[in-house]
């Protein structure tokens, strides 16, 4: 089943708003952003709402109006946050986190990364994630294909 009907059963399912907009969204601007509100306390909440803003509502996260409303609403400064992006103060940070992924081999989003050394990319069921733990709390953890 591919991974947008999965995702898209699943918020059926829990109840959730899933909006799928039709246009790609150029994400770095949100990427830099996050790490201002991790470096200011605050990437939970503003992750969460960035999610909401992209799935829930098919906003555009590319946009400087769309990350100062989840700045705002989450209790940041979304001028100084404007500012230390536009500076590139960030930058550095997400060429070097893209890098890793590039070297991982993770091509899709999302991914995890459990033990250090396996990934799950894409959205996958439950069962996925029980089975590799089961796998890498039993020991036999060298040969899984996720």
């Amino acid at each position: 089943m591919p991974a947008l009907t999965r995702i898209m059963q699943r918020a059926k399912f829990d109840n959730l708003p899933y909006v799928v907009s039709g246009k790609m969204v150029y994400s770095r601007l949100a990427l830099e952003a996050t790490e201002y509100a991790r470096e200011h306390g605050k990437l939970h909440s503003f992750h969460h709402a960035v999610f909401h803003k992209l799935y829930g509502e098919g906003q555009d996260i590319g946009s400087w109006e769309v990350l100062s409303d989840v700045a705002k609403s989450v209790g940041l400064d979304a001028d100084d946050m404007m500012r230390a992006v536009t500076s590139g103060a960030y930058s550095a940070a997400i060429e070097t986190q893209m890098a890793k992924a590039q070297r991982l081999g993770l091509d899709g989003v999302p991914a995890y990364i459990l033990n250090n050394k396996h990934a799950v990319v894409g959205a996958q069921p439950y069962e996925v994630f029980q089975r590799l733990l089961d796998e890498i709390d039993s020991g036999d953890d060298e040969n899984i294909k996720v």
